[in-house]
């Protein structure tokens, strides 16, 4: 078994198209879809964002990072939330993105999670992570 991580990018005209479906049909239909990965047995987590101008961005550019609030300065896909399941194959993932359920215009991308095992185990940092993982019950 590995981690998928399903990222959920919507356009703006994607966005649009979710804002005029009533907020009772979008919740029943991503229940449904919620429903069976649990039932499947592959959900670890899943979250959506708050809208982009409540958000700000921190950008590394120059010597002293500088933050700025939102909205964003280009909006053309915009990172919507996420899906993390754990499934046998990239294939098996890439399944059940085809069956999310998205407004036309809008991506998933689909990325393994590399496990903390494919990390060097003697490094300082990996103990103290997987010393942490252990305590709180991820590993």
């Amino acid at each position: 078994m590995a981690k998928y991580m399903l990222i959920m990018r919507g356009t703006d005209e994607s966005m649009a198209k979710m804002m005029e479906t009533p907020f009772e049909e979008m919740l029943e239909t991503v229940g449904r879809f919620n429903d069976e990965l649990v039932k499947a047995g592959v959900l670890v987590a899943a979250e959506g964002l708050d809208d982009p101008s409540q958000g700000v961005v921190v950008d590394f550019g120059s010597e002293a990072p500088v933050v700025t609030d939102g909205p964003y300065g280009e909006t053309k896909e915009l990172f919507g939330g996420f899906y993390l399941i754990d499934v046998a194959s990239k294939e098996e993932a890439v399944e059940w993105a085809k069956r999310l359920p998205a407004f036309p215009g809008s991506k998933c991308e689909v990325r393994r999670v590399p496990t903390i095992d494919e990390f060097p185990q003697d490094n300082e940092w990996i103990i103290k992570e997987r010393a942490w993982r252990e305590r709180t019950g991820q590993l």
